[in-house]
């Protein structure tokens, strides 16, 4: 009997160390965590189901019949404005030429995400670099812009700001893109990166929304479909034109162009109105506008915070404000089964209309239900904002700590910095 003990013992001895060396290989510890993080995130979905989730603001949102009519647009640094008027208002610039019905541009290395989580940015990146010959891989993207490996998202400006402080390359970001612009750049032979949504299957088997990005390399006017380098699905993948716009529009149909210091001039021609951020910003204010009444949905709550997170690029934080409270009362009538609840994941434009309008309970609000979507709270911008509000409303103690959990899932995260230096914190802990 006692033999038999020693075999047990030593055997699952022997079970241990084995699967601890086995740990030690990278793709096979990663293989492993990735299936138990599933498997968490399965039963934590099924205890709190994230589609159930509904921000309220504290507020009252007031429905809007006209949105033209009763919303305004202030122009960048003046207090109150009325309307753009419609003379005044940037629309996107007529191809002097035109386009050819077909352009196929060669030359990007195609480079997947699987392997390591949340990998879409770095890959996507990398492969709108290796373009303009840059050597680099994922893993050199990776580190820089997403430092806490299991960060759900890096922004779109982050991504820029990688290519400019850590290339020979130079990149822009802009809003208000158009398949006509795409179709622009694409023959000027410069590939382009966009932000899009789509629903896919996520980790629990349920068919839900989430951001990817993804390279538009080509398109085809007789097949009425554009080719991306998908990192997710595979290269060369076809996507119809109807149906990049849809997936494009959750975020503001914005698109980022890396190029060649000595292209710039060639950019900006083709860029036309685009050249200017705020024309492009404004060129998307107007088309968001345009939108909220053409569609119904979750296409129409994309249109609504469109048009907020424009015009918080143009700096009318009051309109923006009103914007997003309708963008959220769409999104509390849609079938949860449609709810894209992973929305604040990537984009923080509410934030920034509640708190710059004095609407702090708003934003911890806001934060907290977008807190309650995620089984992982890794979202450095939902803690720095927090930490922002509690501030204002002078619960510094909270501040101090959600602004150094910011830096714990972002290590020196700028925005963070920034703030716990305002305040005048401490180093964090």
């Amino acid at each position: 009997m006692f033999k038999r003990w020693k075999i047990a013992v030593y055997t699952i001895l022997g079970l241990i160390i084995i699967i601890s060396c086995l740990m030690l290989v990278p793709q096979i510890r990663e293989r492993v965590t990735y299936r138990f993080d599933n498997l968490f995130t399965r039963v934590y979905y099924v205890l709190y189901p994230p589609e159930k989730a509904v921000f309220v603001p504290n507020t009252p949102a007031v429905t809007l019949e006209n949105p033209a009519a009763t919303l305004t647009l202030q122009p960048a640094d003046t207090p109150t404005a009325t309307l753009l008027p419609e003379e005044d208002t940037p629309t996107p610039e007529s191809t002097p030429t035109p386009l050819p019905d077909k352009v196929v541009l060669s030359g990007v290395r195609y480079i997947d995400q699987h392997g390591l989580f949340n990998y879409c940015a770095p890959a996507n990146l990398a492969m709108e670099l290796s373009y303009w010959g840059w050597s680099g891989d994922r893993t050199d993207i990776g580190p820089v812009i997403k430092p806490y490996p299991e960060d759900f998202n890096v922004m779109l400006y982050e991504m820029a700001d990688y290519v400019n402080q850590n290339t020979d390359l130079s990149a822009i970001l802009r809003n208000g893109g158009t398949l006509e612009l795409l179709k622009t750049l694409i023959a000027g032979k410069f590939p382009v990166l966009i932000e899009t949504g789509r629903y896919m299957v996520d980790v629990t088997g349920k068919l839900s929304w989430m951001g990817h990005y993804t390279v538009v390399t080509a398109y085809d006017d007789a097949l009425q479909e554009v080719i991306t380098q998908d990192s997710y699905y595979e290269p060369d993948y076809a996507l119809a034109y109807a149906d990049l716009v849809e997936e494009w529009r959750p975020f503001n149909y914005s698109f980022l162009v890396a190029y060649p210091p000595d292209k710039e001039q060639a950019l900006f021609d083709l860029l036309g109105d685009y050249a200017d951020e705020e024309q492009s910003n404004r060129i998307a204010y107007n088309n968001a506008t345009g939108e909220i009444w053409s569609l119904s949905g979750v296409q129409q709550y994309f249109a609504w915070f469109n048009r907020g997170t424009s015009m918080v690029a143009l700096k009318d934080y009051y309109g923006a404000a009103e914007s997003y409270d309708q963008a959220f009362l769409v999104y509390e009538s849609l079938p949860e089964s449609d709810r894209p609840y992973r929305m604040m994941w990537y984009q923080t434009g509410p934030y920034f209309a509640y708190y710059t309008t004095g609407r702090y309970h708003d934003v911890i609000d806001l934060a907290n239900q977008t807190f309650d979507t995620a089984r992982l709270k890794i979202l450095e911008e939902s803690y720095v904002w927090r930490g922002r509000a509690e501030a204002a409303l002078g619960d510094m103690a909270a501040a101090k700590e959600d602004l150094c959990a910011s830096l714990t899932y972002h290590e020196n995260f700028p925005p963070a910095l920034q703030e716990i230096e305002r305040l005048g914190f401490s180093d964090c802990p």
